[in-house]
């Protein structure tokens, strides 16, 4: 398996630094807002990965964090006159929520910030009595940049003369404007925490160093704490930056072995921001389009490039997916007798096992489509030909997520619930009716049903229907 670490910029052969076993933290949301597609293109590329490693042999450890410790949370529940936990849970549900619907996975570990404050403490007290960190006098304690030597190595950035100065404003007690805060004390009655050093709150760049020495980080790992971070490409700087900083200096040991990074995600070309009034939200996309054709569409470029986002383009994509979903109504019925390895199942674990190379495997997936539809059109009812496709679709089911429903009621997208539980009505009194032989009834039944723009379909294992 190869990964393209986005710190080293070469792709490398993987080699997990305990045998069969790996290790993986991704950055996971602020739970202050409803999650965006930024959010969703995320969770999937690492919801990929850690399928792909699953089928390559790995036990995996995954681990995602929720932010619930942030000023924007904070002026949220004061704007509203809630208290945080009430919007921390409101939108930690809505994210679930949203991330189910694309079916991703949720992580084996999902710490909160406001669970893991001792081992930020411990983190921050290592790095003071190491001489990485410094309290000025309102309480806040710093990170010392100039005392890492390799700060600055994970993103390759250059510090300008302005940075680089000894002091900054008289007013500013930090050493050097980089140093950024471990933690920030809180003494007006704001919402605060108790710790060693006072009462305050956490800097956000401390928690995932914190949140990865307490629930990944083994002994004997070759001088790493876990295998794969992973993240957007924003938080390169100065987030995974800081963190590295952080876990270099206070255990002595480097965060990672492999940095992952993830394109941004743009809409018709504009980069994603709240700023620029274009932020689209994952429930409003829900409300068009099912969740599986979002889920093939954000996974069908490849992970590292920029995503940009337009309906064109989705429509397109769905078409391609549509096709999968013919070929298993084709084979409707059929079930997967044989979990053995095919000629398919290798070549599209081993396209996404180079870096996730989305392109080739969606490549072979439409050969392998186009390869059954024309057998069978040529040799009519051919069960092991059948059996085989069956078993390779289930393979696409488990390594992309995609490919997992009734094939019929995949085509029922943008009919509403009410129409649905009258078109099941009708089918079931068709159904009653053709029992009973009464074929006046049963015919006049069927053309109601169509009436609603749908199409019918009788098959051994029940009537189903599909919007034309």
């Amino acid at each position: 398996m190869y990964i393209f670490d986005s710190v080293k910029k070469i792709k490398r052969e993987f080699v997990s630094l305990k045998e069969n076993e790996v290790s993986l933290y991704v950055c996971g949301p602020t739970v202050y807002d409803d999650a965006h597609l930024g959010h969703a293109k995320s969770a999937l590329v690492f919801d990929l990965l850690s399928r792909v490693l699953h089928a390559e042999g790995y036990g995996v450890k995954y681990a995602r964090n929720i932010t619930d410790i942030d000023d924007k949370i904070i002026k949220k529940a004061q704007d509203q006159g809630v208290c945080i936990k009430e919007i921390t849970d409101k939108y930690t549900e809505a994210y679930h929520a949203d991330m189910a619907h694309l079916g991703i996975k949720r992580p084996d570990i999902e710490p909160k910030a406001t669970e893991s404050l001792d081992a930020m403490f411990l983190m921050i007290q290592n790095l003071l009595d190491r001489g990485h960190a410094y309290k000025i006098s309102n309480g806040d304690i710093y990170f010392d940049t100039a005392s890492d030597d390799e700060y600055l190595t994970l993103s390759h950035r250059v510090q300008n003369e302005d940075e680089k100065q000894n002091r900054v404003a008289n007013s500013d007690e930090k050493k050097n404007s980089a140093d950024f805060a471990l933690w920030k004390s809180v003494q007006d009655g704001d919402v605060s925490f108790d710790s060693p050093f006072g009462k305050g709150r956490p800097g956000w760049h401390l928690e995932c160093s914190a949140m990865i020495e307490k629930h990944l980080t083994c002994k004997d790992t070759k001088g790493y704490a876990i295998d794969i971070h992973g993240g957007g490409a924003d938080l390169l700087f100065p987030h995974h930056e800081n963190e590295a900083a952080q876990t270099r200096c206070s255990t002595d040991h480097e965060i990672a072995a492999y940095w992952m990074h993830n394109g941004f995600v743009n809409i018709d070309g504009e980069k994603m921001s709240k700023s620029l009034g274009n932020s689209f939200f994952i429930k409003d996309a829900l409300k068009v389009y099912d969740g599986e054709v979002l889920r093939f569409y954000l996974l069908s470029t490849h992970y590292r490039a920029n995503f940009n986002f337009n309906e064109e383009d989705l429509l397109a994509s769905k078409k391609r997916l549509d096709k999968l979903y013919r070929l298993k109504k084709r084979l409707f019925g059929l079930e997967v007798h044989s979990q053995t390895d095919t000629a398919f199942k290798k070549k599209l674990l081993s396209a996404l096992a180079d870096d996730l190379n989305i392109s080739l495997a969606l490549s072979i997936i439409d050969e392998m489509i186009s390869t059954v539809n024309e057998t069978l059109d040529t040799a009519g009812k051919h069960k092991e030909l059948k059996r085989e496709a069956m078993n390779d679709m289930a393979y696409i089911e488990e390594l992309l997520g995609f490919g997992i429903k009734n094939p019929f009621e995949y085509f029922q997208t943008g009919i509403d619930a009410e129409t649905k539980e009258r078109l099941k009505e009708l089918i079931e009194s068709r159904n009653n009716a053709k029992k009973e032989k009464d074929f006046e009834t049963s015919d006049r039944l069927r053309d109601e049903i169509l009436s609603y723009g749908v199409q019918i379909m009788d098959t051994p294992q029940g009537t189903f229907w599909e919007k034309v």
